[in-house]
């Protein structure tokens, strides 16, 4: 795949792009830098923290699925409003943290679904975290016990470690996977104690990949994202006919 060719859809949809930045304005640079190769942009605290909920349309006007991720946990009814709010702001992902128990992520799931049928959007999905890719001291069993709470709140997937997709997948198989701390084989590993590489998170049946400093730390960052785009390519049955992409909107 030619660096100067947009990735198709089939590739793009199953890529995050991750926003790691305290600037609005960077954010938007990088948003536009890389939308040929990812399909979704995932906000973090830092930067919703910087930039405020506007971020969320903006991106959305790009032709991205915004990927909210604040790990919600707090009582239940702060929850559902914060989580309907986000909704009828057009968020297609939302992250609750699942160790806040049963209660607070039925609230989330049913705050996130009602804001966006309010606002005549299509249904988001509330994802539960499960363990964090940086904690590599959590018990075994915390990971099916919070899988089980999920399924239980009818959430739409949950965000897990690359190693942990197939034991996911086992417990609920309709559940989205949804994997941060990619890494490329060959790229630094930073803070991420539970890694993983493109390859293996697709082999273990993960759904969307997060992907940050990788790309976009990188000294030539389209072609970082060219180059991963070009390996899921690879892997995925029908990606690699570039006539599948979809047009993607010029940087503004």
């Amino acid at each position: 795949m030619p660096f100067d060719q947009p990735a198709p859809e089939s590739v793009r949809s199953r890529l995050a792009l991750a926003l790691d930045v305290d600037d609005a304005v960077a954010a938007q640079r990088l948003a536009a830098e890389l939308r040929p190769w990812f399909g979704v942009a995932k906000v973090g605290l830092e930067l919703f923290a910087a930039a405020g909920p506007e971020v969320i349309p903006e991106l959305a006007d790009r032709g991205y699925e915004v990927f909210v991720d604040l790990k919600m946990a707090d009582i239940p009814n702060t929850v559902h409003r914060a989580a309907r709010v986000l909704g009828a702001l057009g968020v297609s992902y939302l992250t609750l943290h699942a160790f806040a128990g049963l209660a607070v992520l039925r609230a989330g799931v049913e705050g996130l679904h009602e804001g966006a049928e309010r606002a005549g959007l299509p249904a988001p999905s509330a994802l539960a975290v499960t363990i964090l890719t940086s904690d590599a001291d959590a018990p075994p069993h915390i990971l099916s016990r919070r899988v089980a709470s999920a399924l239980e709140a009818r959430c739409d997937g949950v965000v897990c470690a690359g190693g942990d997709v197939r034991e996911v997948k086992l417990l609920g198989p309709r559940l989205l996977a949804v994997v941060p701390g990619v890494r490329p084989e060959g790229s630094p590993v930073d803070d991420q104690a539970r890694r993983t590489t493109p390859r293996e998170a697709l082999a273990a049946g993960a759904d969307i990949l997060v992907i940050g400093r990788a790309v976009t730390a990188a000294p030539d960052r389209p072609a970082a994202a060219a180059a991963l785009a070009a390996t899921l390519s690879a892997v995925l049955p029908g990606a690699s006919n570039p006539l599948r992409a979809a047009p993607v909107p010029p940087p503004r």
